[in-house]
């Protein structure tokens, strides 16, 4: 006769269902771990055909953003609107970032070393049409640039980004100088300008 393992546990030996029971459950860990590493391992392979994909797969570079030619949008401009448009001598390293009628207003958008600044003709422009545009603010002083004298708007709390504004009239034109930018660089923007308003005055008086 086979002489039973008496189990400490139980102080005698073990019962054959117990055995049985025994046996399913170190199965069931077995099982159990080998599924665990399993899946660790599985995720491994997953990180690395992911990184395979991502540092082996060539990404060209975006190509720039095409320059926007001033002269060629204005002269589209002219087209439409029967009469001329103010097109700015900006310094060159100022980004043209659009040039183009929007809403009843030529509009040309540059981008200095900070901030942007708009340089806008609006056609036959309401009365109200500048203070909607700087949220209702009134103009805080004047400025003589080139011969035209602006009013200066210095705007004490930015209004959608806008901190500073000229404005002066053209004929029935209104033209406006604005954005998140200071003095110097909307001066720099209403530079060589005066002829051109003088020359719209006479135009569309």
């Amino acid at each position: 006769m086979a002489r039973q393992r008496i189990v400490a546990e139980l102080g005698r030996p073990e019962t054959a269902d117990e055995t049985a029971a025994r046996k399913a459950a170190a199965s069931q860990r077995y099982r159990s771990s080998k599924t665990f590493r399993n899946l660790i391992a599985a995720l491994i392979v997953c990180v690395a055909i992911v990184a395979v994909v991502y540092f082996g797969v060539p990404r060209g570079t975006p190509e720039p953003p095409e320059p926007v030619d001033v002269d060629v949008a204005a002269a589209a401009a002219v087209e439409t609107v029967g009469h001329a448009v103010i097109i700015p001598d900006a310094p060159e390293q100022w980004r043209t970032n659009s040039a183009r009628i929007e809403g009843g207003v030529w509009r040309v958008v540059y981008a200095p070393a900070t901030g942007f600044v708009r340089v806008s003709q609006a056609f036959d422009a309401a009365e109200d049409w500048v203070a909607r545009e700087l949220g209702g603010f009134a103009p805080t002083g004047t400025v003589t640039i080139d011969g035209i004298e602006w009013d200066e708007y210095d705007l004490a709390s930015p209004v959608d980004n806008i901190s500073y504004g000229l404005a002066t009239s053209a004929g029935t034109d209104t033209i406006l100088i604005y954005g998140a930018t200071d003095a110097d660089a909307a001066a720099e923007a209403a530079s060589g300008l005066g002829e051109q308003i003088r020359d719209l005055r006479e135009e569309l008086r």
